[in-house]
Parts: structure tokens; C-alpha cells; sequence
């Protein structure tokens, strides 16, 4: 289901340990939401894994190895927090069916009705166009 009420993102917000990030951007563009949104999960707790689309020369972003695909992650994705464009999206949905997350959400500014309906409809809930920091930051958990 599409997530939008307040009280149906904090149970999501409670309910989450481990959040994928795709698109996440390294350290060295620390001023970029890619990278501080996902540096303040790790800081208020998540287990942040970063999915990284470019930079193939690095192996670590925030400390932690990273994955080139969502599917090649170890173990449950509570939720996979999305900084693509909402176009570029559609090339990721094989990868986020594939990992089989509890949800996935895409950053403010970011939406993609199709994919979010495909998701959907398997069983993944999803928040489109929201800052995951922001909620979080709001709602608490």
C-alpha cells in the first residue's frame, strides 16, 4: 500500500532497523542529501547499507562495505530509501522486487507511480516524495 498518513509512516518508522540506501553519494559529497539523510539514519541508529550507483572505485561509504545491487545484500531490507530520479527509477525495479524489502521510500522531490503500483502490488508498501530525516525527525519512532 501507499503509505501517507502520519500515523501509518511512524508504525513503518518503528517497525525499521535496516535501511538500504540506493543512490547513496560518498562522504566527499557530504553536502548532498544522497549522503547526510543516510549519515543521520546511521547516527540515530538504522543499520544504513549504501547501494551506491556511481563510483565504482569505491568499496566503503560511511564505514560500511557497499553492494552494487540491492539483491546482492545479506539477510532482510526492512526499507530501501530511494535517491534516483523518478524516472530513473524504473531501471532499479527488477533489483527492488528481486530484495524483497518491507517497504520502500522515495525521497522528497522523487516519485514514480508506475513502480510504486508495481510494488505495491507485490506486497511492498511505499512513501513517495517525502524526506525519510524529516519524518523521522517528526514523527520519531
Amino acid at each position: 500500500m501507499e503509505l501517507t498518513e502520519p500515523a501509518q509512516i511512524r508504525a513503518l518508522l518503528a517497525a525499521t532497523r535496516r535501511i538500504a540506501v540506493l543512490g547513496v553519494k560518498p562522504e566527499s559529497m557530504a553536502t548532498q542529501p544522497a549522503f547526510y539523510v543516510p549519515q543521520y539514519l546511521q547516527r540515530a541508529g538504522f543499520d544504513v547499507i549504501p547501494v551506491p550507483v556511481y563510483y565504482p572505485e569505491l568499496t566503503t561509504i560511511l564505514g560500511v562495505a557497499i553492494y552494487r545491487r540491492l539483491a546482492d545484500v545479506p539477510g532482510a531490507i526492512d526499507l530501501v530509501d530511494v535517491f534516483r530520479r523518478g524516472p530513473d527509477i524504473d531501471q532499479h525495479l527488477d533489483d527492488l522486487l528481486a530484495a524483497k524489502p518491507r517497504a520502500v521510500w522515495f525521497q522528497q522531490g522523487i516519485r514514480n507511480d508506475r513502480v510504486a503500483r508495481i510494488l505495491t502490488d507485490a506486497g511492498i508498501d511505499v512513501v513517495q516524495d517525502r524526506c525519510l530525516m524529516v519524518d523521522h525527525q517528526r514523527l520519531g519512532a
